[in-house]
């Protein structure tokens, strides 16, 4: 019998942040005058070891998970990261490990990732535009290594790569079209996602969303598009493909058309608390279980109540008011 939560939601996917270090600068997650070079980042004794997360994603999966996503922060910081890969396929009944990066590691790891049973990649890039991409990013990688990391993706034998673009009103608008075009030509799959108040740092504000209603019609006057329907097979993103058949596109509409009652989702942040919603402020201490001696009875019978009383769906309540109400940072739980 599946478990559900109260809103009679399943749990079928879980993100698993790896480190909440990251090489670049966002400044919609990570801006530089917030986490400069005296912020304190997690110990590595504090971070979850890869003997722990396997554990738990073995007994997630027993419990209904079957999709696991790597996160960060910029997973490819952590130390042979392939090795987790590798572990996390063996597990049965796991139907797919994915991972999300901004790729500027990708042109190192690509090949061992994809021996290693890796599925799929997500690659953040909000940008084509070489001097807005490195205003955005502020980390001093140039867009031609992210670039060149996707062209090693694509060589390593990765199939249908997502693209992820955060929209913000008055900085991406003239990158809409660039991307798309970007996307068409070399058949990645296109998200953009609306600007989201995840965390308390990056200045959010509702002014700055692009709502998805009208990316779609931007689009759709340079490349005809028509909204498709894929049930139950991803609870976060509005589908669409170009009548011209040259791909598909997605949206990812939080702010403006919450999906909160589709929301299957856990995420376990690099020291190992368990979060149920994106826009959580607290986590529950799932290391502090592991390492105090916990049994894997333990854990099964400590997450399956934790699920049962999950009642979050902070975007049907999202207004200016919350916007100033405590929530974990975007790169500590992992998007």
């Amino acid at each position: 019998m599946a478990l559900l939560d109260t809103l009679a939601r399943p749990l079928k996917a879980l993100r698993v942040s790896v480190t909440d270090r990251c090489n670049f600068r966002c400044n919609y997650c990570m801006p530089r005058d917030k986490f400069g070079e005296g912020f304190s980042f997690l110990d590595r004794k504090e971070i979850l070891s890869f003997e722990e997360i396997v554990r738990l994603a073995r007994i997630f999966v027993g419990l209904g998970v079957v999709k696991v996503r790597l996160t960060g922060g910029e997973p490819l910081l952590r130390k042979d990261l392939p090795v987790l890969v590798r572990e996390l396929t063996q597990i049965p009944g796991l139907a797919e490990t994915a991972i999300t990066t901004n790729a500027s590691l990708l042109k190192k790891w690509a090949v061992q990732l994809k021996a290693s049973g890796l599925a799929r990649l997500t690659v953040s890039l909000d940008s084509l535009d070489p001097a807005r991409f490195e205003a955005n990013c502020d980390s001093g990688v140039p867009l031609a290594q992210v670039l060149d990391g996707l062209e090693a993706g694509r060589a390593a034998g990765f199939q249908r790569t997502k693209l992820n673009c955060v929209l913000r009103r008055g900085v991406s608008e003239s990158d809409i079209l660039p991307l798309a075009d970007f996307a068409r030509e070399n058949g990645y799959i296109l998200r953009f996602i609306e600007f989201m108040d995840v965390g308390t740092r990056n200045g959010w504000c509702l002014d700055s969303v692009i709502p998805a209603e009208q990316v779609a019609r931007i689009i759709s006057r340079q490349w005809p598009i028509e909204r498709i329907w894929k049930p139950a097979a991803d609870c976060v993103a509005q589908h669409w493909r170009y009548l011209d058949g040259r791909g598909e596109l997605g949206l990812i509409a939080s702010v403006s058309e919450p999906f909160c009652r589709g929301c299957d989702r856990a995420r376990l942040s690099a020291e190992g608390s368990l979060y149920t919603c994106l826009f959580a402020a607290n986590g529950l201490d799932l290391k502090g279980f592991l390492r105090s001696g916990a049994t894997d009875e333990d854990l099964v019978a400590i997450l399956g109540a934790r699920w049962k009383r999950r009642d979050d769906h902070y975007s049907e309540l999202r207004s200016e008011a919350t916007a100033h109400a405590p929530r974990a940072e975007m790169f500590h739980l992992g998007g």
